[in-house]
């Protein structure tokens, strides 16, 4: 119960309760069943505290909850305090029923979960809501089913606000205080009960799984309820204010807003600490018990959405005007286009996501062109609606591939797991890289230069952050290795040549060209003896082992 927001499984294993339809109304029951119902489920629990706790304006399902009943009773649509009043009463009259009015769910609001368990809470338009598990049930999937979400399971997540747990810990040092010495109540501790939140989730897992038609696990889809309420938790708030100026409040309760709205899980680590040394002592004089009357019900923010799925690959950019993500300077767009646009761009609509990030294994500038077999990368889909197929995916390469403008191209498209983040980390700090770059030097080449470039290997060299980049880069000295390089002659031309040469990644390869005023060291243009620039550079290989073409 300690947990603030959670997402697992119902900690619950009750009897399998009534398998409900599409139409949940057949689930419905009438007066007398409600009575059996409530009659078979009250044995064993003293009647005379469950009167007292009726008395105080706590709700039928928190009784049972907090007895840590764990029977079919949840399954009832209609539970109201005057039902269990009349069915207690039976002891005294047998022969009553419980009467129509009494049947009527009641709108009092629960002084221990504020109204959760009763299905009341207040809508995005301020409107007090009055459901039932069943109906919520339905709202929730024709939710999932508007937003045209593609499903085989789902994790239902519940945020509960931290007063509810307050409220629980102060009922339980009401409890122990007042019935601590009665031998029912030996033994039992405050762990025992079930929470309101894996209470709602029981009433509510089961109508949904029949209404999705798939089941509750751990899913990659989640149904998130958020309930907030407008009254803080006061223990809560005493610590913060006892801890204002000292900072201690904010590193142990991130997110937490004192006042309302929304605490982390540690608020509810904050609530048990606090409650404990008044455990040990069981005094609770200092706390107001029974709780005032609720008057406002939770507001309830109800969202479905699916964890981000991936798509990995390797890219090819033709273009010596294209960036690897949109670039814009000034409100102005550099580039006619980038790899991240026109690769996210097919693959978003085809997910029905709400939008896509890019992930690469390194970078090229833009007027750098990528080819060979091309570089890694990641397309994130967030929240998105359908899993395409293979054959899918494979549509959407050859789509890119067939673009008219010819600017991009990608090999080996697949939908991968998180291990695509492994593979790209990985072997992004040991990877290797192989360049071709159009060098043009002051003098004509010679062939004692072909051999001296040629004989150097795995040759270590000093590179100081390049001018181009130091207003956003750390002036740092950094040690890059040089693993080969070769030229190649071009026919007709004695001061232009291609070279050729593998390097380890992160080498600043225009500067490892001309030297960069001294700041890259050697470089070509300090081991032919001249001055040497780069006109273009390719990169034609990555050599990592991530989406690999097959």
């Amino acid at each position: 119960m300690a947990n603030n927001t959670e997402t697992a499984q119902v900690s619950l294993d009750p009897e399998p309760a009534h398998v409900i339809s599409a139409t949940v109304e057949s689930q419905d029951s009438t007066g007398d069943d409600i009575a059996r119902a409530l009659h078979d489920a009250l044995q064993g629990l003293p009647s005379h505290i469950v009167k007292d706790l009726v008395s105080i304006g706590v709700c039928c399902r928190c009784i049972f909850r907090l007895f840590g009943t764990r029977d079919n009773i949840y399954s009832c649509s209609s539970l109201s305090p005057s039902i269990l009043s009349s069915v207690l009463r039976e002891h005294e009259d047998s022969s009553r029923r419980p009467t129509a009015e009494e049947l009527e769910v009641e709108v009092v609001l629960c002084t221990l979960c504020l109204g959760i368990l009763q299905f009341t809470y207040c809508d995005d338009k301020e409107m007090v809501v009055k459901k039932s598990a069943n109906d919520m049930a339905v709202v929730i999937s024709e939710l999932v089913k508007q937003e045209g979400y593609q499903i085989d399971s789902f994790s239902l997540e519940v945020s509960i606000p931290p007063l509810i747990l307050e409220n629980e810990h102060l009922f339980w040092l009401y409890m122990k205080s007042k019935y601590g010495s009665e031998l029912w109540f030996q033994g039992r501790s405050l762990s025992q009960c079930i929470s309101a939140k894996d209470a709602l989730k029981f009433y509510l897992t089961q109508p949904l799984e029949a209404l999705l038609d798939c089941k509750s696990g751990m899913s990659a889809f989640r149904i998130r309820l958020t309930y907030t309420h407008s009254k803080a938790s006061k223990m809560v708030q005493s610590v913060a204010v006892s801890t204002q100026g000292t900072g201690n409040i904010a590193d142990s309760i991130d997110d937490c807003v004192v006042g309302d709205i929304e605490y982390s899980g540690l608020a509810d680590v904050t609530i048990e600490r606090s409650f404990d040394g008044l455990r040990d002592n069981g005094s609770s004089q200092c706390f107001k018990f029974p709780l005032e009357k609720v008057n406002e019900a939770c507001h309830l923010v109800l969202l479905c959405h699916r964890t981000p799925i991936y798509f990995g690959g390797r890219y090819m950019k033709y273009s010596r005007n294209v960036s690897q993500t949109r670039w814009i300077i000034d409100d102005e767009r550099m580039g006619e286009a980038s790899v991240e646009e026109i690769i996210g761009s097919n693959i978003l609509p085809m997910c029905k996501g709400d939008n896509h990030k890019f992930h690469a294994a390194g970078r090229e500038d833009i007027d750098v062109r990528m080819l060979g077999s091309g570089r890694p990368f990641l397309v994130e889909i967030q929240n998105a609606r359908h899993i395409p197929s293979e054959a899918l995916v494979k549509e959407i390469e050859i789509k890119i591939n067939d673009l008219e403008n010819k600017l991009v191209g990608v090999k080996n498209l697949k939908v991968v797991g998180n291990e695509g983040w492994t593979l790209i980390h990985e072997g992004e700090a040991e990877k290797q890289k192989q360049y071709a770059a159009l060098v043009w030097i002051s003098r004509p080449l010679e062939d004692e230069d072909l051999e001296s470039i040629s004989s150097l290997k795995d040759t270590k060299i000093l590179q100081r952050t390049p001018i181009r980049v130091l207003h956003r880069r750390s002036p740092l000295e950094r040690e890059k290795i040089i693993h080969w390089m070769k030229i190649e002659r071009i026919g007709g031309s004695s001061q232009y040549f291609l070279l050729h040469l593998c390097t380890q990644a992160g080498t600043y390869i225009k500067e490892f060209v001309h030297g960069d005023l001294g700041r890259t060291h050697p470089s070509v243009g300090s081991i032919l003896g001249c001055r040497a620039e780069i006109v273009q550079l390719d990169v034609t290989d990555v050599k990592m082992d991530c989406f690999q073409t097959e």
